[in-house]
């Protein structure tokens, strides 16, 4: 038994004490009269501290339709949100993350939405002005990661006798082959400088391919992945789960690698909502967090993936056949070519090894490759915008309230090393920069 699974198992609303009550001039107070002031009921039996009621009792929150969005469905399926204090918070589907942009950008006060189930480098574009209507910065905070690894790189048919794995250099000269024939060799992502984008990048330059010379890469809403690949719109996509899956059942592609190949354990999305509503509502912010960070937990035990695969593939959140979610979802990812990996241990993680936790020296390497590619500026102030950005002490706090024990050390798990012996230090960025060959800057 892990410490995570010891983690998962603690009484998630601890007792209060009297230590923990007394304070101020609430020491003049009787102690028995302290403890019934100080308690209130919420929605489904659950109680907290009066001192901790949130500001608000509603949310807006988006989600795509991917599976790692499942901590916010759980959520709200579960009456999570209702149980810290929030009954009226509402999670709606986005048809597209630049649409989750335009309404956050709106906010809740004007149709749109206070957070989301977000790509981790959007909020920092986001408060940056970079993808925003007329460069308006719109500032982000994120409160959570939501889940580690669990996205996948895919190929059409048409290249499976390349036998194309993590190496993605046997596709340089069949992609140049078809250039010369005037075929617009196109890769799909879901949002340019997002970590779908940065992931294609990766494969495709680790590989000796120029993702903005050599291909088009192209924009695509994840649920309109497949049906672009069966069209023959393009050659590749990289995508979250089930998509990715779903090509695979349907015979139009095969995986070439799941993402945690090329980065084991690597950071993905994220929950952020708007500077704003944070900073107005601190405490519905914190119960917003507790309630996913249970949810996260609860989405991790074995036990109950085959029940959260039943929920999230319901018509209202990704409405698609759960057992198109469930291998993938256990461990068992089938490639499409004959090689189906069991238990693997690349699976999409929501809470253990510390995937929730929104590490600073992760957010690092996000903002390194968009100056890679351009999309932020090389002059950027980077742990600046970390330091406005990253909330992580908002999630600290969550969870100790959660009576989770074994939280991080620290705001970076270290040095990362990637699948071609790149290594990305936290405190050097910019060597690792330099260090890759293929970059705009």
């Amino acid at each position: 038994m892990t410490k995570h699974d010891d983690a998962a198992k603690t009484t998630l609303i601890p007792s209060l004490t009297r230590r923990s009550l007394l304070g101020g001039t609430a020491q003049a107070l009787g102690a028995a009269a302290l403890l019934s002031a100080a308690r209130v009921a919420l929605p489904g039996g659950a109680w907290a501290a009066a001192l901790d009621t949130p500001e608000t009792t509603k949310a807006i929150l988006g989600f795509i339709a991917l599976t790692d969005a499942t901590p916010l469905i759980i959520a709200k399926e579960k009456g999570l949100f209702a149980k810290y204090g929030m009954p009226d918070v509402e999670v709606q589907k986005q048809a597209s993350w630049g649409t989750t942009r335009d309404n956050l950008e709106l906010g809740s006060a004007g149709g749109g939405i206070d957070g989301a189930h977000i790509l981790t480098p959007m909020p920092y574009l986001m408060t940056a002005g970079r993808i925003t209507k007329n460069n308006q910065k719109v500032p982000m905070s994120i409160l959570a990661r939501l889940n580690t690894d669990g996205q996948a790189l895919s190929v059409a048919n048409a290249y499976k006798d390349l036998k194309v794995g993590v190496d993605a250099s046997p596709l340089k000269a069949a992609f140049a082959d078809a250039r010369k024939s005037g075929k617009d060799i196109k890769c799909a992502v879901t949002f340019p400088g997002g970590t779908h984008d940065l992931w294609m990048r990766y494969w495709l330059s680790a590989g000796g391919i120029d993702p903005d010379k050599d291909v088009s890469t192209i924009v695509v809403p994840p649920p309109q992945m497949v049906a672009n690949m069966k069209t023959g719109t393009m050659e590749a996509f990289c995508v979250g789960e089930p998509w990715n899956a779903q090509l695979v059942t349907q015979g139009i592609g095969f995986t070439a690698a799941v993402t945690g190949e090329l980065w084991g354990g690597h950071p993905e999305k994220s929950l952020a909502l708007r500077t704003d509503w944070v900073e107005k509502h601190p405490k519905a912010a914190k119960a917003l967090t507790m309630a996913v960070q249970e949810a996260q937990i609860w989405a991790d035990k074995p036990e109950n993936k085959a029940e959260m695969c039943q929920i999230v593939g319901k018509r209202e959140w990704l409405k698609i056949d759960s057992a198109d979610i469930l291998g993938r979802a256990q461990g068992t990812i089938d490639y499409g070519t004959g090689k189906v990996v069991k238990d693997s241990p690349l699976l999409m993680k929501f809470w253990k090894d510390h995937a929730s936790y929104p590490f600073q020296s992760h957010d690092l390497w996000f903002l390194t490759e968009d100056v890679r590619w351009g999309y932020l500026p090389a002059n950027t102030d980077l742990k600046a915008l970390i330091k406005e950005v990253n909330r992580e002490d908002v999630w600290r706090s969550a969870a100790a309230a959660l009576g989770a024990t074994d939280l991080p050390a620290s705001t970076s798990r270290g040095a990362e090393t990637f699948f071609d012996g790149k290594v990305f230090d936290p405190g050097s960025p910019d060597t690792y920069l330099a260090s890759l060959a293929i970059r705009r800057v």
